[in-house]
């Protein structure tokens, strides 16, 4: 059996179960593409992953290859595939459910990836797909947000933050945003009114909002009721609104646990960018020999956009 080079863990723990190692190759099979992955991207879910805070929700079985994000060369075709030939440049989601993209290569369905935007290299393109398909779920999806509307974004220079700040805008709608060590990023991503939570509580200087895109959770959610105008909508990435608080306030809530068409979406997202209606930010980049040190980046929760691994060579 050939062999790769990948990241695994073989039981749940901290950053230092993450081993750089040799893999078995995969072979796509029937509507499935193999993918030589050029780049993939850190995200709070791998975290999660990795310390085994989601084999309550995954069936998955260790040792398990991490990495949600890739971008890459479509290298070889299962059966049943028509939409993709190999040598084709493409982006996607990958290893939600089974190995994912920390890998030289991963096997994805053909549903999940997309052509990759003409204008991006592969370091950017990889940045995409998981922030993206979750900002669209929440704010589109969930909260069907509409011109005119008002926003408040939690987390606004962070990974999806950023990435949905930008969503909201082509859509039409008034923007506010929250960081801290990040703030100025706020104005380069052109918020309407920027909040620093650090010395400003949002809580003071927010009305009658249409939405909130919680991407914090804890004390920032629930202090995150009051800003809602009647009939609006708390949507979360990270934690289950209160049923029972939303009710009481007469408002609506939702979290993102699943994803709009993949390949549809992202489609879509790759002609966007090419309009330039979005730009992906990149913080960092790390070999993928380094993913403890990039994981240890992304845990200390004030990245700015998106960190990237780079894995061909």
């Amino acid at each position: 059996m050939p062999l790769m080079k990948a990241v695994r863990i073989h039981e749940y723990g901290g950053r230092e179960k993450l081993a750089y190692e040799d893999a078995p190759r995969p072979a796509p099979g029937d509507g499935e593409v193999l993918i030589r992955v050029a780049c993939s991207t850190l995200n709070p879910f791998d975290c999660a992953l990795h310390a085994g805070y989601m084999s309550s929700y995954f069936n998955h079985t260790l040792p398990l290859i991490p990495g949600t994000d890739v971008s890459g060369t479509i290298e070889q075709i299962g059966s049943g595939v028509t939409a993709y030939q190999p040598g084709d440049k493409v982006y996607g989601r990958a290893g939600v459910t089974r190995d994912g993209s920390y890998a030289e290569y991963v096997v994805a369905p053909a549903t999940d990836v997309a052509f990759r935007p003409r204008s991006l290299d592969d370091v950017h393109a990889a940045s995409l797909p998981h922030v993206t398909l979750t900002a669209w779920q929440a704010l589109f999806v969930l909260a069907g947000l509409k011109p005119g509307q008002t926003v408040l974004i939690h987390g606004a220079a962070g990974g999806v933050g950023h990435i949905a700040v930008q969503l909201a805008k082509w859509r039409g709608a008034k923007v506010i945003g929250t960081a801290s060590q990040n703030f100025d990023f706020l104005r380069e991503l052109d918020v309407d009114q920027a909040i620093d939570y650090s010395s400003t509580a949002f809580e003071d200087v927010v009305r009658d909002a249409d939405v909130v895109l919680d991407t914090v959770g804890g004390d920032t959610q629930e202090r995150s009721w009051g800003v809602l105008k009647r009939g609006g909508m708390l949507v979360s990435v990270v934690q289950p609104p209160s049923e029972e608080t939303a009710t009481a306030r007469g408002v609506r809530h939702g979290m993102v646990v699943s994803s709009p068409p993949i390949q549809q979406t992202l489609s879509e997202v790759a002609q966007l960018v090419d309009d330039g209606k979005i730009k992906p930010h990149v913080s960092a980049t790390f070999p993928l020999r380094e993913i403890q040190q990039a994981h240890a980046m992304i845990e200390a929760r004030h990245t700015r956009g998106k960190i990237v691994l780079q894995i061909a060579q």
